[in-house]
């Protein structure tokens, strides 16, 4: 079969944007909020313990604990939107994982590319009822894509249809990842 490139009419592409996306677990806002107040609690505490005479200049306990009281609160309110916004998408071919507030990032994997798979969830996480997905590719120490925020029962769905897809299985393409009929 000889060699061919087509020229592809970019106007003609699918758009990304028309992908429906779905939104990782309403838990996960709460999970960040919590994750993010908890980090927080150490350096106030500390700060409104120094006694105010010390080697540091005298304003630091007397400025920076207020300061640290309304940037705390303030920085989990925005971990918390940020995980509001935060979206997947199943496609044949490739999963889309979208995050970030001021800078949105869009990740891509192509199914083709994934080598393995695997579920983590932290002591918080289990609290909140949360997974996180890690899809990993050839060559790659950490997960190329980590979709975060999800239950474990659309984790096990996921994993179970990327693993199809990477087996080699017949094609899946009638199978709803989401749906937990059968």
């Amino acid at each position: 079969m000889p060699f061919s490139n087509a020229r592809l009419d970019p106007a003609r592409l699918p758009r990304l944007e028309e992908l429906p996306l779905t939104g990782v677990s309403r838990a996960y806002a709460r999970y960040r909020l919590a994750h993010s107040l908890l980090g927080w609690i150490p350096a106030l505490v500390v700060l409104a313990m120094l006694p105010p005479h010390g080697p540091w200049p005298d304003w630091l306990p007397l400025v920076g604990a207020p300061l640290l009281a309304v940037l705390g609160p303030l920085h989990s309110g925005l971990n918390w939107v940020e995980a509001r916004g935060r979206a997947y998408g199943l496609r044949e071919h490739d999963l889309v994982y979208r995050s970030g507030l001021l800078v949105r990032r869009t990740r891509i994997l192509p199914l083709s590319r994934v080598q393995h798979v695997e579920t983590v969830s932290g002591p918080l996480e289990r609290l909140f009822g949360l997974v996180r997905l890690n899809c990993f590719t050839a060559g790659g120490s950490s997960g190329d894509l980590q979709l975060a925020g999800i239950t474990s029962e659309t984790a096990a769905d996921l994993r179970d249809y990327v693993l199809s897809r990477i087996r080699g299985g017949p094609d899946r393409e009638d199978i709803d990842p989401h749906d937990r009929s059968g």
